[in-house]
Formats: C-alpha cells, sequence, structure tokens
C-alpha cells in the first residue's frame, strides 16, 4: 500500500510537471511544419540507403524520421528558451544525428557537437545538417579532451554515456554518485563560462521509473541541481540554482 501511493505521487507530480512545460512552450510556439519545409526530407531518407541498419540495431530510432526528430528537439529547444535567447555558445554531448545542433543554428546559436563514431547513419546526417562535431568517447573519472573554448551551454540529451554494463537480471550497471562528481567538475571548471548552464535529460529506468533514484536526487541536488522531470539543470557555480529560461547574454 505504501508503495503504490509513493508511485501514484510520483505518477501526480510528473503529470502536473509535463503540463507546466507544455504550457510554457505555448507561450512561444515554434513551427515545426515551417522547419521541416526547409529540409530535404528525401534526400535525407535516401541517406537510410547508403547507411543501412547496422546488424542488430534497433529500427525504434529512426534517425531518417525527420517529422519525429524535429518535433522531439523543436521541445527541448523551447525548453531551454534557446528559440528567444541571445546567441549561445552550445556543445552537445551525444549529438547523434545532429538535429538537436541544426536547430540551434537555425536559431542564431553557435553549436559543436560530441560523440563517438559508431553510428555510419551519423556521418551522413551530420554533413546533411552541415553540423560540427568532435569525436570522442566520455569514460568515467577521465577529462574530456580540450575542445579550445568554453560554453554558455552543455547539453546532454537521453544520457547513456553512464551506462557501463548489462548485469544479469538486465539491469544497467552505471556510474557511481563519485562518477557523476568527477564529470561534473571536469564540466564545470573547463568547459562551462561563469554563467553557464549543464543540461542533462535522462531516460527512464527499465520498469519506467525516475533516474532520480532517491541517492542520485540527493546527489544532484547537492551539486545545485534544479531537478524537472527527467532532466537535471547545473549551473557553473555550485551554489546558484540556474534557470531553464535564458533571455539575456550571459
Amino acid at each position: 500500500m505504501r508503495l503504490s501511493r509513493k508511485f501514484q505521487k510520483l505518477v501526480s507530480r510528473d503529470a502536473a510537471e509535463s503540463l507546466w512545460e507544455n504550457a510554457c512552450r505555448w507561450t512561444h510556439p515554434v513551427s515545426s511544419r515551417q522547419i521541416l519545409a526547409g529540409i530535404d526530407r528525401t534526400e535525407l531518407e535516401n541517406l537510410r540507403e547508403r547507411y543501412p541498419y547496422r546488424t542488430n540495431a534497433r529500427k525504434i530510432n529512426a534517425y531518417e524520421d525527420a517529422a519525429y526528430w524535429i518535433g522531439v528537439n523543436v521541445k527541448r529547444a523551447q525548453d531551454l528558451w534557446l528559440d528567444r535567447s541571445p546567441p549561445l555558445d552550445i556543445l552537445d554531448l551525444g549529438c547523434g544525428a545532429g538535429y538537436f545542433l541544426y536547430l540551434c543554428r537555425l536559431f542564431g546559436h553557435d553549436g559543436l557537437g560530441f560523440d563517438t563514431d559508431e553510428e555510419p547513419f551519423f556521418h551522413g546526417t551530420i554533413e546533411f545538417f552541415k553540423v560540427r562535431r568532435v569525436v570522442g568517447r566520455i569514460e568515467p573519472q577521465t577529462p574530456l579532451p580540450d575542445l579550445g573554448k568554453k560554453f554558455d551551454l552543455v547539453t546532454g540529451h537521453r544520457v547513456c554515456f553512464h551506462r557501463l554494463a548489462r548485469a544479469e537480471n538486465g539491469e544497467w550497471l552505471e556510474w557511481t554518485p563519485a562518477d557523476w562528481e568527477f564529470f561534473i567538475k571536469d564540466i564545470r571548471t573547463r568547459f562551462l563560462k561563469p554563467e553557464g548552464r549543464l543540461l542533462l535529460e535522462f531516460n527512464r529506468r527499465q520498469d519506467g521509473s525516475s533516474f532520480f533514484t532517491d541517492e542520485l536526487r540527493a546527489f544532484f541536488e547537492s551539486q545545485g541541481a534544479r531537478i524537472f522531470r527527467w532532466k537535471a539543470l547545473l549551473g557553473a557555480d555550485p551554489n546558484r540554482c540556474p534557470r531553464f529560461k535564458q533571455t539575456q547574454k550571459l
């Protein structure tokens, strides 16, 4: 009974936060249809013929589906007010096919991606969207390579670099709080400008529960994070709680 009440509370909070998130987007609408009109969707779909799915790859992530991914990334941009903020320097960790950075450029920002080189299809989309990318891997307790500059915003969407391996029961073995602390400190000291922000968006767990276990929620909050639904927003200064809305030049 206690577990059931706790689950209902979490569901209710998630529903309320989802309603608020959608209301905020409504105040500054962005037309995905208009953005799609500027993309040669036939050429994008043809890239899949040149870069077919890898053996055993999950086809659920159909990255040639521009309508879906533009819709997803428009919401991401709206949530960070990138459609209304002054030009920002943005680093996108795990940039994937490049949709988010493509939108960032449309909104007047300068973006750089960082990702592995394991998905052949991304070769085509990165070139198609004219996205700049540095190839590398994020490892626990290991500094990121020097990128030559600092950023107003560092993002990581549907973060999975913290997953190390699957246990026998199918659950992921993940970074410890100490690993997260190393990573956050590295980003803060080497990649964020004084007023910069780090946004981490996480997938739900296999059972549908939040990424933020009690332990992880307490840890991220100890780092000064603002946690909203499945996202954690951290500032360069751990003593100052950052805001999603950014309307002034950093």
